[in-house]
């Protein structure tokens, strides 16, 4: 019966409301309650099918791994969002006498039949007051997937029946006048309610099909988009209902975000190769540790360009925007705060080489510890998804130059 669950879940939910036994047991669930879970709480319940032991290498609609894998390893999957287990993979360092230990960064859900506990570092989200105890994946995806895309581009919550996901670029993950498709990634849509606050609206994006994989050779390329209107919200509005303190006056919030990039950054991203390299076009300027939003609600233009086989790498105009996720990743990272790429040091890579503790330019001593950060070159090439260090500058910056082009 699990294996049949496993196998089946990568149609499990298609844009939609699962099989209600996948999730729920009439007889015999995990704990009591209403609920009937079939594991101990929601997120449990979710990792039941989206984490596998057997797991040696990025798998399908897995975004976490295993315990068992990260005493000598590193999280496998390379899922646009990132894998949840780096929130519990430690690194130890010692500098001038002192040790210290961190982990990657991400969201804290709660699951307890996995191992994942309460965030320890914050109470509420954020800039929010979500509580951080009730964290989980419900919190921000719809369990039940009720809301779905119209025709005319329209979110609702019930209507139309949903005959497919509506998160892939193919072209029959298209609403028509009869039929409606989910939305993206099964996201809270407008009216949404969990712990304090209450969601206004989806975000629009696209993705290939296949979207775990390694990054060595193609990257994936989610299309995120802009849609404002009919149910939707843009990312960092979307993002902003737990994390609000971060995009208010007087807030925490500093960057820009769900602006127009401008023709200054929009030329330094198509220009930019690495460190030192201004050669680039905007033809084959994109990389998924830097994404930006389209300015677009138009799912299939956003269609087009999703991707897992570099066939399509513009960069941006100078109306595509900036949003949270160009920074960060929605489940977790090998980075401090989900992070797309390390900001803790000025170099990535120095000597060629990734700034592992196993660097001869980085080492064990003197400053060495506090740029590793208990890192080696392996570690740091997986959090960057595989990535070979050759393919930055030998002595690379910190991506913040993507945009910014300092270096």
């Amino acid at each position: 019966m699990t294996l049949g669950v496993i196998a089946a879940a990568h149609a499990f939910h298609s844009g939609g409301v699962a099989e209600c036994e996948g999730c729920h047991s009439m007889h015999t669930p995990k704990t009591g309650g209403s609920y009937l879970l079939v594991g101990t709480d929601a997120s449990s319940t979710c990792l039941t099918c989206h984490q596998n032991v057997s797991d040696t290498m990025p798998t399908g609609y897995h975004i976490s791994t295993d315990d068992s894998k990260l005493t000598t390893g590193t999280p496998l999957q390379r899922t646009p969002g990132g894998d949840f287990a780096w929130v519990k993979k430690t690194f130890t360092y010692t500098y001038s006498g002192t040790t210290y230990s961190e982990t990657g960064g991400g969201h804290n859900i709660v699951a307890q039949d996995f191992g994942y506990t309460v965030d320890s570092h914050n109470s509420t989200a954020p800039g929010g007051t979500f509580p951080s105890s009730q964290l989980s994946c419900v919190s921000c995806h719809d369990p039940h997937g009720q809301y779905r895309r119209l025709q005319d581009g329209t979110i609702t919550k019930t209507g139309l029946p949903i005959k497919a996901s509506g998160s892939y670029n193919g072209t029959s993950n298209e609403p028509t006048a009869t039929e409606a498709v989910g939305v993206y990634r099964l996201l809270a849509g407008p009216g949404y309610t969990k712990g304090t606050v209450t969601f206004n609206g989806v975000p629009a994006a696209k993705v290939p099909s296949t979207y775990n994989q390694t990054e060595a050779t193609n990257q994936v390329r989610v299309a995120y988009g802009v849609a404002k209107s009919g149910g939707h919200s843009t990312w960092g509005d979307w993002c902003g209902t737990c994390h609000g303190g971060m995009h208010s006056t007087g807030g925490s919030y500093v960057h820009p975000v769900d602006e127009n990039l401008g023709s200054t950054i929009a030329s330094n991203y198509n220009s930019y190769v690495k460190s030192g390299d201004m050669s680039g076009t905007q033809g084959s300027a994109f990389t998924s540790l830097v994404p930006f939003a389209t300015n677009s609600s138009d799912y299939s233009s956003l269609a087009s360009l999703a991707n897992n086989n570099g066939s399509n790498l513009a960069g941006p105009s100078s109306t595509d925007q900036v949003t949270c996720i160009s920074c960060h990743r929605a489940h977790a990272s090998g980075f401090s705060h989900a992070l797309r790429f390390d900001y803790g040091y000025e170099f990535m890579v120095k000597g060629g080489k990734y700034v592992g503790s196993d660097n001869p330019e980085v080492g064990t001593t003197g400053r060495g510890p506090l740029q590793s950060r208990g890192r080696t070159i392996a570690d740091w090439q997986a959090a960057y998804y595989d990535r070979d260090a050759s393919k930055f500058a030998t002595y690379q910056r910190v991506l913040c130059n993507k945009c910014h082009a300092k270096d």
